[in-house]
């Protein structure tokens, strides 16, 4: 649920602090203190703290949930939670369980639907970059393909906030670098597992992709995600370093380790069709940061709205909706994590602008949008209990399934 309104209004975000715990109980804010309490945080282990905090906004008053993590104490972490597969979907509860972690939140906006090409088969795979475990899982889609509203002006869908080995977080851009070595020279490697490819280009998909048809990577333009479905593709499939099959038509099923299956389309696909099974073929692939030196440990993509203490400009001021966000402060050593509540009496949430106001206001210096909506969603565990609870309220009443998060880990 969204409510447009004037722009006057930008950026109006007031924080009033509450102490509650609440747990997902229905239509109602369990356990909500009232507003005008004393700040105040409970410790969910060494290092991770959750408060409750309502937000005066222009649209009404929206109710937030904040993780604050500490990264510079040794026993914290963050990862990527994701179920095992680029291209497939579960609920955040379920995915932080599975993980270990003693909380998490929705991560990046995805390829939810398909209406717009009839019979293709949505991925469930999300717009950006991921990189879990210090391993790239894929790259960006085409700006034109994305899901998700506007991006600010200069922003692209390479964005990602990620948390480098020096334990430190980052806004930064993570660009695909990437060839295939053929018989006849080497190709310009364009897509890695994701659910859209540039148009005349080449993708990889691995193991880490899933079973999911890949027929949605070519469909839509650059520029036009409604665009038809090209008719013009071709895929191999490489295995010990050598062609081992070949299509006209994009595949599915699981891809097995140590495979990779090329997918062309218009240009990349002529180029595919020179190939023939028992060619030697070399695929290589790397996510290259615009900014950091430092290897990052984890990565997941959104857009920024917040950049060393400065909203970006032309923010969306129009639009309430509850929303996921993520930033930091103390030069990345100190985590912000920010999800509304989807409650009936909250649901107006608050702009995209009013959104980096309210991180500005928290402490952030920097902050990243993530998807929003029926996905925002925050679970933690409550002292010793062995599995998350949900401490907001998903706006569709229940836990929507989502491709990756963000997992918060303690070793103490």
């Amino acid at each position: 649920m969204t409510r447009r309104r004037g722009r006057s209004a930008a950026g109006r975000a007031v924080l009033t602090v509450v102490t509650a715990f609440g747990v997902l109980a229905g239509a109602a804010l369990a356990g909500a203190a009232p507003a005008g309490a004393a700040p105040a945080g409970r410790r969910i282990a060494p290092g991770v703290t959750y408060r409750q905090f309502d937000v005066d906004t222009a649209a009404g008053t929206a109710h937030a949930h904040l993780l604050t993590v500490d990264l510079a104490n040794p026993h914290v972490g963050v990862d990527l939670l994701y179920p095992g597969a680029v291209a497939a979907r579960s609920t955040v509860s379920r995915l932080a369980d599975s993980a270990g972690a003693v909380a998490g939140i929705n991560g990046d906006f995805f390829n939810i639907t398909e209406t717009q090409h009839p019979g293709v088969e949505a991925t469930g795979a999300p717009v950006g970059p991921a990189v879990a475990a210090g391993q790239a899982l894929k790259a960006a889609v085409p700006k034109g393909q994305r899901f998700g509203p506007a991006l600010p002006p200069g922003t692209n869908t390479q964005e990602v906030l990620g948390v480098g080995t020096d334990r430190r977080a980052r806004l930064d851009r993570l660009a695909l670098v990437g060839s295939v070595t053929t018989p006849d020279g080497r190709l310009p490697l364009k897509g890695l597992n994701q659910y859209a490819l540039p148009q005349g280009s080449v993708g990889a998909f691995t193991a880490k992709w899933g079973g999911v048809s890949r027929q949605r990577a070519v469909c839509g333009t650059d520029s036009e995600r409604a665009a038809p479905c090209s008719d013009d593709t071709y895929e191999v499939t490489v295995r010990g370093g050598r062609v081992v099959a070949a299509s006209g038509t994009p595949g599915s099923g699981t891809i097995a380790a140590g495979t990779t299956v090329l997918l062309g389309r218009e240009e990349g696909a002529r180029q595919l069709r020179k190939l023939s099974v028992g060619d030697p073929v070399t695929v290589e692939h790397s996510l290259t940061a615009a900014t950091s030196g430092v290897p990052y440990a984890f990565a997941i993509g959104g857009f920024p709205v917040l950049r060393a203490g400065k909203p970006l400009s032309g923010l969306d001021d129009g639009t309430s909706a509850v929303r996921t966000v993520v930033g930091f402060k103390g030069g990345g050593q100190q985590l912000l994590i920010l999800v509304l509540d989807g409650a009936a009496r909250y649901r107006t949430g608050m702009t995209v602008a009013e959104e980096a106001e309210a991180m500005r206001t928290l402490g952030a210096s920097d902050a990243l949008n993530l998807d929003g909506g029926g996905s925002s969603e925050l679970v933690a565990r409550e002292g010793d209990a062995g599995a998350v609870s949900v401490r907001n309220h998903p706006s569709g009443g229940a836990e929507r399934p989502v491709p990756n998060g963000i997992g918060v880990f303690s070793a103490a």
